[in-house]
């Protein structure tokens, strides 16, 4: 019986000698290869543009600090205030309508209709349906209804761009084929 376990362990050492140093130098040699084949090719790096400074020439121009330049600039800037001004004062003194508390977005044209002969639109919202005309106001953009066809209510909004400065914009709400 010892003869036996002594035996398994010499071939289990056998084993274990033969499968370990012959593949890691074949592994070896190969990584070695790659590695010699495999050349990156970097293109040298341009030389840097050379920067020349230009003389600053005050010939016949107005001093950027000067009172003269604020000046204008102010007034500029109060033209443009009182035609944005124009813009949304008379939608902040007008009483609001009940369809200017939803975004467009939650709103669908169900349909047309023609009422003592001026179109009509039907705007669903949360499950209620709404007869809106021209002058009508929708959303929450101060957007007036402008023209109502067969297939679309076409309004003109009020909105602040990314100056903060208030511009119309034109917006559609177009029919919904069956909105439910």
């Amino acid at each position: 019986m010892r003869a036996l376990s002594l035996l398994m362990v010499l071939s289990f050492a056998l084993l274990l000698s033969a499968c370990g140093s012959s593949e890691q130098t074949e592994l070896q040699q190969w990584v070695a290869e790659q590695n010699a084949l495999s050349k990156p090719k970097i293109p040298p790096l341009p030389e840097p543009k050379k920067f020349t400074p230009q003389a600053y020439g005050e010939d016949g121009q107005t001093d950027p600090f000067s009172s003269q330049k604020l000046t204008q600039a102010l007034k500029r800037e109060s033209n443009q205030a009182n035609v944005n001004a124009g813009l949304i004062t008379p939608e902040l003194s007008r009483r609001k309508e009940i369809l200017e508390s939803f975004p467009l977005d939650a709103m669908s044209m169900v349909g047309s209709l023609i009422q003592a002969g001026k179109p009509v639109a039907l705007v669903k919202v949360d499950s209620l349906l709404y007869q809106v005309r021209a002058g009508s106001y929708l959303g929450q953009n101060y957007g007036r209804v402008m023209k109502i066809t067969e297939t679309d209510v076409r309004l003109r909004e009020v909105v602040q761009d990314a100056g903060g400065e208030w511009i119309e914009r034109t917006a559609t709400l177009q029919l919904q084929e069956g909105a439910k």
